[in-house]
């Protein structure tokens, strides 16, 4: 208690905000700028409010899965992860609740511009994202208690994030405005949800889903004792480390398949990353104790914001030169 103590209270804001987790919400966001750079569909103002929008979602959540855990009892003093402000004492429960609702309301304001250019499908995304960042760990009903967490960080950031940025962009620049072109459109207009948008989202899909099964791995035994059942503890630590290998794999297959297809061989830059990813798996496949995994945690995300960017620059820098396939 002595430690927590002598946390300031900004400090522990930041720590309930989790900003080293903040890739995980940038990172769809820019490979669906490059995507859509490359196809020629590029809108600066809602690729910048889809990355803003993305990154209050993550902070949204964290404060849900810090508030939600603690009082259903899933943060202990055994838990070997990053300190929990809520179960830690350093901030009122209600406070963390309360800052959840508002950052997820500012969400929902800034996502009215995006609901003007996409109309109702970016309803349908915004207000989804935002149920599913509460009902992760709340509700009567917690998905990631249940063994689904990782099936959410797959398609909300990963697949819906990419294809959701590179959406609004082509609908701005084909067509200004869905919701006054088609205010009752409940499906995106032709064009503007792309296959090379869809498979581009795996490798981010897939990394982001490598953050959930590590901090998974590392909490299985905790998160066992508290009757939390994620897939790590359902199905134990073998399992987890084939889902981390077949999710990495998956990252490091579609820029392959992006330079097999047409596109300039620079979308291999992710590949740059491998030695990285080559020494994570290694941690992954070999430890379970906290003092391991917690900076192999870390190491995921900056090797997913790092994938991201070259995967992104490989597809805009041969358009920029004026090179591109």
């Amino acid at each position: 208690m002595a430690e927590t103590e002598s946390v300031s209270r900004t400090r522990a804001w930041l720590m309930a905000a989790r900003p080293q987790t903040l890739p995980a919400g940038a990172a769809p966001v820019v490979v669906g700028a490059g995507v859509a750079v490359h196809a020629g569909v590029f809108s600066a103002l809602p690729a910048f409010a889809a990355l803003v929008g993305a990154l209050l979602l993550q902070v949204g959540t964290n404060f849900a899965n810090d508030y939600y855990d603690a009082v259903n009892g899933a943060d202990t003093e055994d838990r070997e992860g990053f300190t929990r402000v809520t179960a830690g004492g350093l901030i009122d429960a209600a406070a963390v609740k309360r800052a959840m609702y508002l950052t997820y309301a500012v969400a929902v304001v800034l996502g009215t511009y995006l609901v003007y250019v996409g109309g109702l499908p970016i309803v349908v995304v915004g207000l989804t994202s935002v149920a599913a960042g509460i009902l992760y760990t709340g509700g009567p009903y917690p998905y990631g208690y249940r063994g689904l967490g990782d099936l959410f960080v797959f398609v909300y950031f990963g697949l819906v994030a990419v294809t959701g940025t590179y959406y609004v962009q082509a609908a701005a620049t084909e067509f200004g405005s869905v919701l006054l072109d088609s205010p009752l459109a409940l499906l995106p207009p032709e064009g503007t949800v792309t296959l090379a948008a869809v498979v581009a989202s795996l490798p981010a899909a897939g990394l982001s889903t490598c953050i959930l099964v590590v901090n998974n791995a590392r909490d299985r035994e905790t998160d066992a004792a508290t009757g939390k059942r994620t897939l790590a503890v359902v199905f134990g630590y073998e399992f987890s480390r084939a889902e981390f290998l077949v999710m990495v794999g998956m990252a490091y297959v579609v820029p392959v398949v992006f330079a097999l297809t047409g596109y300039s061989p620079l979308v291999l830059l992710p590949l740059l990353t491998l030695p990285v990813a080559a020494s994570l798996t290694r941690t992954v496949l070999t430890e379970t104790t906290g003092e391991a995994l917690n900076p192999a945690l870390e190491t995921t995300g900056k090797l997913l914001a790092a994938h991201s960017v070259l995967f992104a620059a490989g597809l805009v820098v041969p358009d920029a030169l004026g090179v591109g396939l």
